[in-house]
This record gives structure tokens, sequence and C-alpha cells, in this order.
């Protein structure tokens, strides 16, 4: 059995944010402008990105409410309403609470009843996982149509006084991402049957390395990086706040193997007979700085297996890095904006650099 996404849709909260608005709205660390803002900025290459806070750190969106509003514009543009929804498969790197689970949280937000529901929890892969959940759902036939949503609302991270109660000097590790990530979210419709022009899901596989290598992004840990204790194990959650085990952190000596290792896989495909190079007319791949982008081109090129600059698509530089929600904010801008036909073959990319997954997707337009 077939599975489309015959419908897309996207949310991002607030007006875009360019790079001289970032540290006002997100607040000066101890009342100092950042070292690092501008090295960072310039290396990732993002001028614009969206904040679900405002300057006095209110929340004006919650992350859930973000998802139903990216559903909701999904819907709009698909042929079913959602009292014809029969699965939802959410995903996302952190809810608005720590239980129940986001999807949970997501149904009764856009008020859905009686469907199978599916969390994904982990980092930028999550939303992948989250899709191929709902698509071995239905290609089993267990549901003839699927609701996929990401969000991510990682801007609360972000705010001075989180790392002013750490209590240390704010290290590179702990700054790095507040330049990086930013709020989104992003929902793909799944049917067995194809409506108008569409995506035909050929195959969804994802490649983990956790087990090889440590772990490159997280919250939970100390500053000083003792993996044997989390934040839950502190007598208070004020120690923990105080240790700086509630900051998101990024080991940027490992973040270089996330190129090598997203294109390991990518000639794995290759050599299984699931990727054909000379074939794909568009790439979509969610790599998260500029910096990787002529990396994992001169990678490819070396290996042989090249494609064409002008194949591939990203609107990272003016939506910004929105983590798991990225790959579907992508997939419908480009529904939207480019240009493509029937036949044409796209390959989407999601390198995590969380404990190292890579996921990867193949479509075809079809039209019905």
């Amino acid at each position: 059995m077939s599975v489309y996404i015959n419908s897309t849709g996207h949310f991002l909260p607030g007006p875009a944010i360019s790079n001289d608005e970032m540290e006002p709205l997100l607040g000066l660390v101890h009342g100092k402008p950042s070292r690092l803002k501008r090295r960072i900025l310039q290396s990732n290459g993002i001028h614009t990105r969206h904040y679900a806070i405002d300057a006095s750190h209110n929340t004006l969106f919650s992350n859930a409410e973000m998802a139903a509003r990216a559903a909701e514009h999904c819907l709009t543009d698909s042929f079913i309403g959602k009292r014809q929804i029969k699965m939802l498969s959410a995903a996302t790197s952190q809810g608005d609470v720590v239980l129940p689970g986001f999807g949970s949280m997501l149904q009764a937000e856009l008020g859905l009843t009686d469907i199978e529901l599916h969390s994904s929890h982990g980092i930028c892969s999550s939303s992948m996982m989250a899709l191929k959940a709902a698509f071995t759902n239905l290609k089993a036939g267990e549901q003839s149509n699927a609701l996929v949503v990401a969000s991510e609302l990682t801007s609360r991270l972000f705010k001075a006084g989180r790392y002013e109660a750490a209590g240390t000097e704010l290290d590179f590790n702990a700054e790095f991402l507040r330049w990086m990530l930013s709020d989104g979210a992003g929902a793909l419709l799944l049917e067995t049957q194809p409506r108008g022009r569409c995506f035909r899901i050929d195959w969804i596989r994802s490649f983990s390395h956790a087990d090889a290598y440590p772990v490159c992004m997280s919250v939970g840990y100390p500053t000083d990086n003792n993996h044997n204790k989390s934040w839950q194990d502190y007598p208070t959650y004020a120690e923990a706040e105080a240790a700086g085990a509630l900051l998101i952190r990024q080991d940027v000596r490992l973040l270089e193997n996330i190129v090598k290792l997203g294109v390991d896989g990518y000639l794995r495909l290759i050599s299984e007979g699931r990727v054909q190079p000379d074939k794909v007319d568009h790439v979509l791949c969610h790599y998260s700085s500029h910096y990787f982008r002529g990396k994992i081109f001169d990678m490819l090129q070396r290996a042989g297996v090249g494609i064409a600059e002008h194949k591939w698509y990203s609107n990272l530089y003016s939506r910004g890095n929105t983590g798991c929600a990225s790959i579907f904010i992508m997939l419908d801008e480009f529904r939207r904006t480019q240009h493509y036909q029937t036949g044409d073959t796209l390959i989407c990319m999601v390198p995590e650099s969380g404990r190292f997954n890579n996921a990867y997707m193949q479509l075809t337009v079809v039209e019905a």
C-alpha cells in the first residue's frame, strides 16, 4: 500500500527577528553583551528567525498551541477535516510539561477524538521518527490517514535569567545554541490515496550511532559535564539549576562528526540501491548551520556522488533552525513556492547531533 503526503502546513510565531534584535529580546546575561554572538551568527548564516516569547519573556504561544496552528494550516489545505483524522503522531524536543506526552497535549489542543496516538521524543530527527511511525501504520493498513506534527519552543531556555541562575561564567558550549535555535512548527497529512499533485513516500530510513559516540547535545547534565549525574539527582531543582544542569548545551568538539556520519548514511543508502544520485531532482537537507553546507558538498563530491548545488533547497537563512520542525517547515515552503513536476524525486535528510542519529526519506512527486 502506498502512502502520500497530500497536504502540509507550518506556523512561525511573531514577527521575524533580525540578528541585531536577538540579544535585546533574549536579554543580556549579567548585563553584558555576548562576545560570541557575532562569531556564531557569521558561521550559521541565519538572518532572521521567530520566537514564541516577547522582550518581557512572556510566552506568547505554548508549544502545543504552535503545533495546533501548524496542524490547522495543514488541514485547511486538505480534502478532509479534523473529525476524519485517524492517527496523530507528534514530535518535539521538549513539551510544555514533562508529563504527559506531547501528543496527548496536542490532541487536546486540537480537539481530536477517537484517534490513535503517538509521541516521539528526541531532537532534530524526532520528527522523522514520528513520520515513520505514521507511515508504517498506514503502510500496514491499520489506518487510512495520519496527521504528523513537529514543534519546537526553545526560546524559553535562552532567557538571560536561565544563564544567570547557573551561577557560573557562561561557557561556549552553553551559549552556542542560544544563537542557533528558534521556534516554529510544521505539519504533514498522510493518506493512503493521492489527491492532486502530492508526494509519495518511497521509504524512510535512519541510522543511530549512540553506541559509538558520546552525548553531543543535551539538557540535564551539570556544567562540569558529569554524565553520571542528571538534573534529577540533585536534592532540589534549585541546586540542579545552580549547577547548570538545566542549560541546553552543545559539545562543539564533537559536532564536526555530524557531516561525516550524515554522508556515510547517504553512501550506505546508495550501496543498498535505495538512492540513485543521478536521478535525484531536489534535496531538502536540515543542515543546522551554513558552516556545514560546504563541507557536505565537498564530501559528497569527493565520494563521487555529488548533487548539483541548484538542486538543494533550504529556508534556514530566513526561518532559522527550528530543530525537529525544520524539515516539515522546509517541505511545506518547498511545496508552496518551488517549481517541481510529476516524476521528480526528492531526498530529505535530517542529521541530529544529540547522540548522532541521521534520518533520510525519499519522495516522488505524483499526480492523482
